[in-house]
């Protein structure tokens, strides 16, 4: 009989551990009432501490929890069986320790932001929750075939 290859697991940056992370979460909801909170990390662009701060959040978590980065400054989390609440208290103990050991007491800023899974029948899709976590993207400005009060034509 011949071996079975192992099973390779997906890349790090593959969005489909993304939606992954999205089924876990409604599986634990509707499966097992498992309320469950994912949470954005958002660094500013150019940041050299926000891919750090993500790589120490990562090593703290669980083996349940997963997280998955976006971009280099920008990172999405979710924590399995805590409310929002928790997972709030959670985030502040992590950047309060990060900055006492690694950042500069003035310059260290990283937004965040959390949506929680309700364990009863709750359900997650990235459209729900990656607006949530991180702010719905700008309107552009609308077209407008009005002439430029302000062109020199």
């Amino acid at each position: 009989m011949a071996a079975m290859a192992p099973t390779q697991s997906l890349p790090k940056h593959d969005p489909r551990r993304l939606r992954g992370m999205m089924d876990r979460a409604s599986d634990l909801a509707r499966v097992h009432q498992v309320t469950s909170v994912f949470v954005g990390i958002a660094g500013r662009e150019g940041d050299l501490l926000a891919p750090e701060f993500i790589d120490f959040v990562e090593s703290a978590l669980r083996m349940e929890d997963v997280l998955f980065r976006l971009l280099r400054e920008r990172a999405v989390v979710l924590l399995a069986d805590v409310d929002r609440g928790r997972a709030e208290e959670i985030f502040e103990r992590l950047r309060d320790d990060f900055s006492a050991r690694f950042a500069p007491a003035t310059d260290f800023e990283m937004d965040l932001g959390f949506y929680q899974v309700d364990g009863h029948g709750g359900y997650a899709t990235a459209k729900m929750v990656l607006p949530a976590i991180f702010g719905a993207p700008e309107e552009p400005e609308p077209f407008s075939d009005e002439p430029d009060p302000f062109s020199d034509e």
